[in-house]
């Protein structure tokens, strides 16, 4: 096979295409050797419309020479008549190709040089044609291995158009595509605006690589500090955390891993110097650098600047955390819109409620009379015990039930006997209730599959019974949003989604970890 083709190959005729390719390569930034195969593609697409589009005609390039030639492959079968009759025609018996060649196998081919010959005007235009197609496949491939690895990176681009809002950005060797909800606010550009934006994404589609840019990402702010810190540059100022309202205000949670160096200090800037650039750059979007603590509450007081606040009550379990401080402080904290607690959150990962210390008390009297009055329902205790009772701790019959004589009769004015009393009513009483939920489930037609899931409770099932969800197999097929709430986007508009399970304060991982372990039951 290999001596034929070699044989075939030593009469060429002459075109010089090396030179043409290296120049089509050049202003393409491809490799020429991507343009020489499109070329003998397109050779042998035009060699087909003169001999046969039945025929297998390949077109091959001397590297070397330049020059090209045109050849017929025949494969080499053990019998012709046993194959198809409409793909013999590319076929060759092994006996009529030992002629040609001794050395010649089965699954080889069989290659004839054909004549040079006059492609013609139509043949000549269909060679173009390809070589054009195969040109911009390489070019399109070449533009997305050079960007895919740069998404995070931070480019300079000049606006080629604005469509429908939608800011399309000439890169140099590529397009990229800006949406108009990854602008920042009230921000407009014109045709031939030279702009700065973040690669949020590079994907490979038919079309050619489809480059995706921001300037309200979150990592924008990290990376235009990056680029004015030299200390966050080096890695001795860590970015912790980020939250932005683009083109309004942002917060940025800053730590060093140097003591000597604030990283506050840092970031601002001599005389604001650095911070400013930032700023100028987010037409004025207003900044607040926070520094990082491990301790949580100095965190949140910060976060929540200029605020001045008086208590951080932090529930780490459910991860929210009630910020008490004076009437004069609220709208500080609060913030245009909500704006300033809102952030706070999303840099601390923490859902913050805003009281008063007015607010706090009355919060606070209101779940003393309700556990005060569940204790005197339920236990036929007097209100004076139950307050009692309630001031010491035990916020719950569960917590009763499950303490010891000893420790509910070191509170005065209440004896062993009186504490081993309370202990078995909590108990009986929680009995009862399980008994009555037992038989509420049973009512609503529960399954003990989904009774049974761990993590489950009585009264979350109840909850998704009269929700209808009776089946473990129902509830696999729900999402966590679906369970502890979230938000839907109807029309442009985000929707709040009530959970069915909001009541119970799940955190997302543990309605995550509920819902795969139904799903691994039912699906295993």
């Amino acid at each position: 096979m290999k001596k034929i083709e070699k044989e075939a190959k030593q009469d060429l005729f002459p075109v010089d295409l090396i030179e043409i390719a290296k120049t089509i390569a050049r202003e393409k930034g491809i490799d020429s050797e991507e343009v020489l195969v499109a070329m003998e593609t397109a050779i042998a697409k035009a060699g087909r419309s003169k001999y046969g589009q039945e025929f297998d005609i390949r077109a091959h390039v001397n590297r070397s020479s330049g020059k090209i030639g045109l050849f017929r492959y025949l494969e080499i079968v053990d019998s012709i008549d046993l194959e198809p009759d409409e793909e013999r025609i590319n076929k060759i018996d092994i006996s009529e190709a030992l002629k040609k060649d001794s050395e010649l196998k089965v699954g080889e081919y069989v290659i004839d040089q054909l004549p040079q010959i006059d492609f013609g005007r139509i043949a000549v235009q269909t060679a173009k044609q390809v070589i054009v197609q195969k040109v911009k496949e390489a070019e399109r491939t070449m533009q997305y291995q050079q960007f895919k690895d740069k998404v995070g990176e931070v480019v300079n681009g000049i606006v080629k158009r604005v469509e429908y809002g939608n800011v399309i950005v000439d890169l140099g060797r590529a397009e990229a595509l800006m949406r108009r909800e990854e602008l920042l606010n009230r921000e407009t550009f014109r045709r031939s605006d030279r702009i700065r934006a973040y690669i949020m994404d590079v994907r490979e589609e038919l079309k050619g690589p489809q480059i995706f840019l921001s300037r309200s990402h979150n990592q924008f702010l990290v990376k235009l500090f990056t680029q004015e810190v030299p200390e966050i540059y080096d890695g001795i100022i860590e970015v912790k955390s980020v939250a932005r309202d683009p083109g309004s205000r942002a917060k940025i949670c800053v730590n060093s891993k140097d003591s000597s160096i604030d990283p506050v200090g840092a970031c601002v800037g001599m005389r604001g110097s650095r911070v400013q650039t930032i700023v100028n750059e987010l037409h004025g979007e207003k900044i607040d650098i926070i520094k990082w603590t491990e301790d949580l509450p100095t965190l949140i007081s910060e976060s929540l600047s200029p605020a001045e606040i008086q208590k951080v009550l932090i529930d780490q379990e459910n991860k929210r955390i009630d910020v008490i401080l004076t009437e004069e402080n609220l709208s500080k904290a609060i913030g245009r819109r909500g704006q300033n607690v809102r952030l706070a959150s999303k840099l601390t990962n923490y859902e913050i409620d805003i009281l008063t210390d007015k607010e706090d008390s009355d919060r606070r009297q209101a779940e003393f009379k309700d556990r005060t009055e569940t204790l005197v329902k339920n236990l036929e205790v007097d209100e004076t015990l139950a307050q009692l009772l309630v001031s010491e701790g035990f916020q719950s019959i569960e917590d009763l039930s499950q303490s010891d004589p000893d420790n509910i009769s070191k509170i005065e004015a209440i004896d062993e006997d009186t504490a081993k009393e309370l202990i078995t009513r909590s108990k009986e009483t929680i009995e009862k209730e399980k008994e009555e939920v037992g038989e509420k489930l049973k009512e609503l037609g529960v399954e003990e599959s989904l009774i049974n899931l761990k993590g489950m409770t009585q009264g979350m099932l109840v909850i998704l019974g009269q929700k209808n969800i009776k089946k473990l197999v129902d509830f696999a097929d729900l999402s966590s949003d679906e369970l502890i709430g979230g938000f839907d986007e109807i029309k442009g508009k985000k929707i709040r989604i009530d959970g069915y399970l909001e009541e119970f304060s799940l955190s997302r991982e543990e309605a995550d970890q509920l819902i795969m372990s139904a799903r691994e039951i039912v699906f295993k």
